[in-house]
């Protein structure tokens, strides 16, 4: 949680998704952790989710209401969360939120299989879907701008869609189901892991997770498969241009670097204790509460930097964000330091917004509360 807000504060900070630079690659780099674990973990959650109810049908029941409020949420209060504007007409965002709520749809279909179909599944998700670019070759965009070219942008290939009539693209799509669905089906069948014994659960996480880490580094080293191939360049570090992997659509290299270590930390993790990890354990018990009110926070405080720091350039946090901001004004950029008291802020400030609802949650049985 605490990772994902630098990224957010970076978009409305001018500071660039990467660099040949250490300080701005590790800045954007180290917050591709976010998204895989968000995924993989909520099918984890599913799975949990699910030993309590009675029955397949009342969890399939509340997958599909939950991801229609998800891709809800999407397409209504985070895009306004994100751009301060009401051009929806020529603006929509297809985004993690709006992706989660797709594969939580989906996974109301999926849990209907043994839990071994979704672990199968996944993993052929997730270790397949490279080879859709291998098999189409140069006929992509053909493809995408054919009669079904909508379907196939927010099924794997993303970008803007032109939707109502509309000449331009005005919806964009960030996060294409696949091969998302696939890290939420694997995520399931991870839940029957963590049931285990400890002893035992703990040696499969760090085999899991060891074995991910390996494989990334040969398949990427040999350029065998999983991204677009890495080569040594002059101008860029080496070792930047290796961690480079490709997350829109999420590459099946880029989920081993990020899932692999993920799972292998996890044994590790659970052992934390101390008040940073009370203080973090919070996040976790409000995550989507939080998510809704990181983002018009970071964008609220944006805007009123700039407006002291650099007046004239603040039309520009009225605009499209993340997707379509238009051209950053000179003299905008927020240093690296800015950047990271501003994410300390926002992190502190929500701890306390978090805790209170979290206390709040736990005196309450409302069923709406399940929604946030």
């Amino acid at each position: 949680m605490v990772l994902m807000a630098i990224d957010h504060v970076r978009v409305f900070s001018g500071v660039p998704a990467g660099g040949v630079t250490a300080d701005i690659f590790l800045t954007r780099w180290v917050t591709n952790f976010c998204a895989p674990g968000f995924v993989f973990f909520a099918g984890v959650s599913i799975f949990l989710h699910g030993q309590k109810l009675e029955n397949v049908n009342a969890q399939s029941r509340w997958l599909f209401l939950r991801g229609a409020w998800l891709v809800l949420l999407e397409l209504t209060y985070l895009r306004l969360a994100w751009t301060f504007n009401l051009d929806f007409k020529h603006y929509m965002l297809a985004g993690v939120i709006w992706m989660l709520g797709w594969c939580m749809i989906l996974m109301g279909l999926l849990i209907r299989l043994p839990v071994w179909a979704n672990a199968v599944f996944g993993m052929a998700i997730v270790a397949g879907h490279n080879i859709i670019p291998l098999v189409i070759g140069g006929n992509a965009q053909a493809i995408t701008n054919g009669s079904l070219g909508w379907l196939w942008r927010i099924l794997y290939f993303g970008g803007g869609i032109a939707v109502g009539g509309a000449g331009e693209p005005n919806f964009f799509v960030l996060y294409s189901i696949v091969p998302w669905i696939g890290v939420m089906s694997a995520g399931y069948a991870f839940g029957a892991i963590l049931r285990m014994p400890p002893e035992r659960r703990d040696r499969i996480c760090y085999i899991i997770g060891g074995s991910a880490i390996l494989a990334f580094l040969v398949l990427r080293y040999f350029n065998i498969y999983g991204d677009r191939p890495w080569v040594p360049n002059p101008r860029v570090p080496a070792w930047i241009s290796f961690l480079s992997t490709s997350k829109y659509p999420a590459s099946f290299l880029f989920l081993l670097m990020t899932l692999g270590p993920t799972i292998a930390v996890l044994p590790l993790l659970e052992k934390a204790y101390g008040r940073i990890a009370r203080w973090l354990t919070i996040f976790g018990r409000t995550p989507l509460f939080y998510y809704l009110l990181h983002i018009p926070l970071i964008h609220a405080m944006a805007v009123g930097i700039s407006m002291v720091r650099t007046p004239l350039a603040t039309p520009w946090l009225f605009t499209n964000h993340p997707v379509r901001p238009g051209e950053l004004p000179d003299g905008y950029t927020w240093s690296l330091g800015l950047l990271y008291l501003v994410t300390a802020i926002v992190v502190v400030a929500l701890y306390f917004v978090c805790r209170r609802f979290a206390e709040f949650k736990s005196q309450r049985k409302d069923a709406w509360l399940s929604y946030l």
